[in-house]
């Protein structure tokens, strides 16, 4: 069976969008990553086999060819507008997060509130926005990368910092799956640098995770919140003992 390029296109962005490269996907499908890469490249798979891809990046067939009629990339990040209307309403930041994370329906109304006019009435607030497409059977397809990122000094930002940071700190962290590391320092500004790029890499890492783990079931997953962060900073209680410094 020989593909459109539009629909290899599709299958191609759906991969990046997950993180997945053909080495993973070689891995579910329990082929070779010589061979996926040739079908790729010649844009040659059986129909099951198209099937079995479409699958493993949890989409189906009518929402491949939709996307393969659409041709855009995934968003990297959300308008103001869009940031603003999720801090407005928590149940809907909360139907985004479930989404992004593949949460199907029954799993959804198994663990949350939710009867079956609340969720699609959530779906449709984040198709209106233009977050995500509502697909049949309430599926909802994120229209974001799925490692977007959250705007500088953007309303999600400013929530978290004013609303969210006291309840993620409440509580110790003394669980098995728990780990805080209080670390402060003085470095040169090629240190600071190096040490950006590894936070960096840590969160392209998380990133990967969550496309790995994507496709289990919510019963086989624990949410999990990451903050990394550095900047210039000292301690306000240390202010009072600085010297004033010059103009």
């Amino acid at each position: 069976m020989a593909l459109s390029l539009e629909l290899v296109d599709a299958l191609k962005r759906f991969l990046r969008a997950q993180d997945l490269t053909y080495r993973d996907l070689a891995v579910r499908l329990k082929l070779s990553e010589a061979a996926v890469k040739r079908m790729f490249s010649r844009r040659a798979m059986s129909l099951q086999r198209l099937e079995e891809v479409c699958e493993v990046l949890d989409i189906g067939l009518a929402e491949l060819s939709a996307e393969s009629a659409r041709g855009r990339a995934p968003m990297a990040a959300l308008s103001e507008a869009q940031e603003q209307a999720l801090v407005d309403e928590p149940a809907l930041l909360l139907a985004l997060f479930l989404t992004l994370n593949r949460w199907k329906q029954a799993d959804v109304q198994a663990h949350f509130n939710f009867d079956n006019a609340q969720w699609t009435a959530l779906l449709v607030r984040l198709d209106r926005l233009g977050i995500i497409e509502l697909m049949p059977g309430n599926r909802g397809r994120p229209l974001t990368a799925r490692n977007f990122r959250w705007r500088a000094d953007g309303p999600m930002e400013r929530y978290f910092r004013h609303r969210l940071l006291g309840d993620f700190f409440a509580d110790p962290f003394d669980g098995e799956q728990d780990v805080l590391l209080l670390l402060s320092g003085a470095l040169s500004i090629a240190g600071i640098r190096q040490l950006k790029q590894r936070l960096g890499e840590v969160a392209r890492e998380f990133d990967a995770l969550l496309a790995r783990d994507a496709s289990l079931s919510a019963q086989e997953r624990v949410g999990v919140s990451l903050v990394l962060a550095q900047k210039p900073w000292l301690l306000q209680l240390f202010q009072p003992y600085r010297m004033a410094q010059d103009g």
